[in-house]
């Protein structure tokens, strides 16, 4: 859009030290001629939970009058009670497969006036209103972006999906996945060798933590606890320049939901140590028992 448009991309850093959102650079940043800011509500690297209201607050305070917030809400809207009427952005976008429903589908919420303000991007059935010889009219919003059949199947599940998370109750899994969270992070910061990514222990984070191990990268680490029936994604999860900011090139990561317990957690610890054992016997760092000969990562 920048290269389209001609306008001038800012970014927030990462306060590296914290890992949070610095509102402070976001402060400096803003101007009247500010027209988007985009950010994301929690972070799918590092588990932050950014302060939405004191952020749309200084948008609004110093931004352009016609400013628009747009919220990635992908990390949050399956995991905590959201409520758009209150988060005062004009944009809010998730997506299905992280809430329990199917693949290949998300949602975009706007204010209404907003959206039938905007031309539609793509053409077909069911979005016009009046066609002519010489132009035509668009129906209102959703109807004008929802150009052609639409993945009738995916939107059916994703109604299921949130049906079934609201019949559990979104405080009660927020409540929940705080818990787990707590004790995920704290479990793998005892871990020798691991280096934990993000806020302190003592700040409250989304249920998944990103992390860095000795000798090991990511990928291969991935690799060996799949084998031991441990999924953790391992990359840099979309956000090289994230990356980048805390000194590494990639990280795993391990993301608990509502179908995870404490039980599960400790399993992952004892896949993770026995891992790490094992690669440090390779590299010649293994100060253990010699237990490592019983692991066999390749069967």
């Amino acid at each position: 859009v920048a290269q389209q448009t001609g306008a001038t991309l800012k970014y927030v850093p990462l306060n590296v030290e914290t890992g949070e959102f610095d509102i402070e650079t976001l402060d400096s940043l803003l101007t009247s001629n500010t027209k988007i800011v985009s950010f994301q509500h929690v972070s799918n690297v590092l588990g932050t939970i950014n302060p939405v209201s004191d952020i749309v607050t200084l948008v609004r305070s110093k931004a352009s009058p016609d400013c628009k917030i747009v919220l990635d809400a992908c990390q949050s809207v399956p995991h905590m009670p959201v409520n758009v009427q209150e988060l005062g952005v004009d944009f809010l976008a998730a997506s299905g497969h992280k809430m329990c429903g199917p693949t290949g589908i998300g949602f975009l919420w706007a204010h209404e006036n907003t959206l039938n303000d905007m031309p539609p991007y793509m053409g077909g059935g069911e979005m016009i209103d009046d066609v002519e010889m010489e132009k035509s009219t668009y129906a209102p919003s959703p109807a004008r972006f929802e150009a052609g059949t639409p993945a009738i199947a995916q939107s059916i599940g994703l109604g299921a999906a949130v049906d079934y998370l609201m019949n559990i109750g979104m405080d009660r899994i927020h409540a929940y996945e705080k818990e787990l969270a707590y004790y995920l992070r704290r479990r793998l910061c005892e871990v020798d060798g691991v280096k934990v990514l993000g806020p302190n222990e003592d700040v409250p984070t989304a249920a998944l933590v990103s992390f860095v191990c000795d000798y090991v990268h990511a990928s291969d680490l991935s690799t060996f606890l799949d084998m031991e029936g441990v999924a953790v994604r391992a990359g840099h999860h979309c956000c090289q320049p994230l990356h980048k900011a805390v000194g590494h090139s990639h990280s795993a990561r391990a993301s608990l939901y509502i179908y995870n317990n404490k039980e599960d957690i400790d399993k992952f610890i004892e896949h993770l140590q026995d891992t790490l054992s094992f690669f440090g016997s390779l590299e010649g760092d293994n100060d253990g028992d010699g237990s490592d000969e019983e692991f066999v990562p390749f069967i």
